[in-house]
């Protein structure tokens, strides 16, 4: 059986990056929608905090309303998949020598995680609506096509931003384990000093430090975009906060990312 060899010195053919994206894309796609647990992450945990914080007779109210309380459980959801689904997936794949296989394809390498960061996106921007669609019924919230756009707007905003820490988490973290561990406690952290802080109960000046956490920031501009309450300036802040958790932890995650456990 004869062998056809490739004369010495020949490159292989790269496919066209329109194609080579558009399979990264699907594999991923489908890797996720597979994945049980991260749909549960993704999914179900917006949708039971939108339930628990809701029931009970004023207890919407206190908290500060239906558009309130969906911001708050679209901002659990993407903090649940940025710093817990999306690390661990990616510490795993790394472990198993997934990506230093996709390596050697001829798909350049900066694909592979714009790939997992766009499709990780699309389904944060998912879930997004189905927890409006959910809250709306709930809460009985109308909002006009522009409210739509902008908790659209910041969905995209939050989920760069948890992302983007998650990555970082990736980054600095070598094992499936620590990248776990880390991103958990990380999670309870944020999640508690953001929600219990900006309450006041622990005084004013946690109060000013939640409002510049991941959950005070998206907490905020989410209530903004619904309508709960005007732009103004927590919003700024909020969003300033965000810009600056992207430009800091991306470039941590991406400068310090290894293909490998070694």
């Amino acid at each position: 059986m004869s062998e056809t060899t490739r004369p010495m010195g020949a490159q292989a053919v790269k496919p066209p990056l329109g194609l080579a994206l558009g399979s990264l894309l699907r594999a991923d796609a489908t890797a996720l929608m597979r994945s049980g647990r991260t749909l549960l992450i993704t999914l179900v945990l917006p949708i039971a905090i939108l339930f628990i914080t809701g029931s009970g007779r004023g207890r919407g109210a206190a908290l500060g309303g239906g558009g309130f309380l969906v911001g708050l459980s679209i901002t659990y959801g993407l903090m649940a998949a940025g710093l817990i689904g999306y690390p661990i997936m990616m510490a795993r794949d790394r472990e198993t020598g997934v990506f230093q296989r996709m390596r050697v394809t001829p798909a350049p390498a900066w694909t592979i995680p714009v790939s997992r960061l766009v499709v990780q996106l699309a389904t944060s921007l998912a879930v997004s609506v189905v927890v409006m669609i959910v809250g709306g019924i709930k809460y009985h919230l109308t909002m006009s096509p522009g409210r739509w756009l902008a908790v659209v707007g910041v969905t995209v905003l939050g989920a760069a931003v948890c992302l983007a820490i998650g990555q970082a988490v990736v980054g600095l973290a070598t094992t499936s384990g620590e990248v776990s561990a880390a991103g958990r406690v990380l999670f309870a952290v944020l999640i508690i000093l953001g929600l219990v802080g900006s309450t006041g109960v622990l005084g004013g000046t946690l109060r000013a430090v939640a409002g510049w956490t991941p959950v005070g920031a998206l907490t905020n501009m989410f209530a903004a975009a619904t309508g709960s309450t005007p732009w103004g300036t927590d919003q700024w802040y909020g969003l300033i906060a965000s810009a600056i958790y992207i430009a800091v932890c991306g470039t941590i995650g991406v400068r310090w990312f290894r293909w490998t456990v070694r």
